[in-house]
């Protein structure tokens, strides 16, 4: 057990030195990978939310309909009395832009306190509950047409939307990571078959005196391993700094319809658990592959 530590720790060793004398060669593949898992974390982040908002969305058979701004409140009243008075309809909910207001900074704290009750950019709302789903959007239609009405949304109509932006995030996002991905293998083997042959003369005295395969390959495969780890750490810093900040600021425009965003904290946990993985996963092939065309032992 204690001699397998020390050859552990031998390998470690002898790793994080190829590292050192190929230091250029290292920062490099360590960049790309850092590029690739920075793609990588938004490519996820958007998806996940995007995937989020379309269910959410999608399962929402109740018609937001948004006052115009500076509406009377004999206006509201009589818009009231139309959304009441329509067959289709079977309550209608008022919730006044002060109200909303008040929601918000109690759900998003300090960072909406930067408006004040006079300059509250939020509409008032009417919550129109269809007697069926289906009616949904023939309802949503009637409304738009109807005067001080801002605009009339419903799940399905928003859903489509959203799906669309999902297919083009997915699609691109996919060519972009998979390119990506193939650029960081790439310098990761390199930096790894320049230290094969540094190493050469190294490896040559090692085979003549009985040294096992395992025993040579693995420096090189932690070589690869320490490059996808490090080319983490960036990309995982920045994805619990960023999204906190752009969940604050996006929340805020989605609440007012009555949608969120992922919450930070489970979301960066998996996302960033994820993107190491992926680094090691990646330095870990660059190595593999280096080491099969460049180690022949």
């Amino acid at each position: 057990m204690v001699t397998m530590i020390r050859t552990l720790c031998r390998h470690l060793g002898e790793s994080l030195k190829s590292l050192k004398r190929n230091a250029w060669l290292s920062i490099a593949s360590i960049s790309a990978v850092t590029i690739t898992l920075i793609g990588v974390g938004i490519f996820l982040s958007v998806m996940l939310n995007v995937t989020k908002l379309a269910k959410d969305v999608e399962s929402t058979v109740d018609v937001s309909v948004f006052v115009e701004i500076g509406t009377s409140k004999k206006e509201l009243s009589k818009l009231e009395t139309e959304l009441k008075n329509l067959d289709d309809v079977k309550t209608v909910t008022f919730s006044g832009k002060d109200e909303q207001y008040d929601r918000l900074v109690t759900t998003m704290g300090d960072s909406w306190n930067l408006f004040t009750r006079e300059d509250n950019p939020l509409h008032d709302v009417f919550i129109v509950s269809p007697k069926t789903p289906e009616l949904s959007k023939k309802i949503q239609e009637e409304i738009s047409d109807f005067d001080n009405v801002f605009k009339a949304d419903y799940g399905g109509l928003s859903s489509d939307k959203i799906m669309m932006i999902s297919r083009g995030v997915q699609k691109w996002g996919l060519i972009a990571s998979v390119i990506l991905l193939v650029v960081a293998i790439f310098l990761i083997s390199n930096t790894v078959r320049t230290s094969i042959r540094m190493r050469k003369p190294e490896i040559q005295i090692m085979r003549l005196v009985g040294a096992k395969n395992s025993f040579i390959r693995w420096p090189f495969f932690f070589e690869g391993t320490w490059i996808g780890i490090l080319g983490s750490i960036i990309p995982m810093i920045l994805m619990s700094v960023i999204y906190p900040k752009v969940y604050v600021l996006l929340n805020s425009e989605l609440f007012n319809a009555g949608y969120t965003l992922l919450a930070p904290n489970s979301l960066i946990l998996k996302i960033n658990l994820g993107m190491l993985a992926l680094g090691i996963v990646i330095g870990s092939i660059g190595s593999i592959f280096s080491m099969g065309r460049f180690l022949r032992i």
